[in-house]
C-alpha cells in the first residue's frame, strides 16, 4: 500500500502563483504514470498533468503554457507549479500514483486552491 501526501494548496489572487507537492510513502515499483487531477463544485474530477512512465508529459488544454509538473524518482514526489492562476483553476487538486506491478491506483486526500478575482 502506498500513501500520498499532498501539500501547498491555499488562496492566491489571480495571476499568481503556487506550487503543489505531493510525495509518496514509499518508492512503488512499476509506475504507470503519476500525476494531478482537479475538481471544481458541481463539476466532474478531471485531468491536470501527468507524468507516464516513459516520461511523457500530458496537460490539460487550459493549463497548457502556465503550468509545470515535475517528477523526482530519488523523492518519490511529484510537483506541480501553476503560474498565471485563474478564478477557474478554483477546486480541491488530488494526486494521483497509478501502478502496473502490482496494479494499483492511489489518491491523495486533496488539497484546496482558491483562486480570487
Amino acid at each position: 500500500q502506498v500513501q500520498l501526501v499532498e501539500s501547498g494548496g491555499g488562496l492566491v489572487q489571480a495571476g499568481g502563483s503556487l506550487r503543489l507537492s505531493c510525495a509518496a510513502s514509499r518508492n512503488p515499483f512499476g509506475i504507470d504514470a503519476m500525476g494531478w487531477y482537479r475538481q471544481a463544485p458541481g463539476k466532474q474530477r478531471e485531468l491536470v498533468a501527468q507524468i507516464l512512465s516513459e516520461g511523457t508529459v500530458i496537460y490539460a488544454d487550459s493549463v497548457k503554457g502556465r503550468w509545470t509538473i515535475t517528477r523526482d524518482n530519488a523523492k518519490n514526489t511529484v510537483d506541480l507549479q501553476m503560474n498565471s492562476l485563474k478564478p477557474e483553476d478554483t477546486a480541491v487538486y488530488y494526486c494521483r500514483l497509478q501502478t502496473n506491478f502490482p496494479p494499483g491506483d492511489y489518491w491523495g486526500q486533496g488539497t484546496q486552491v482558491t483562486v480570487s478575482s
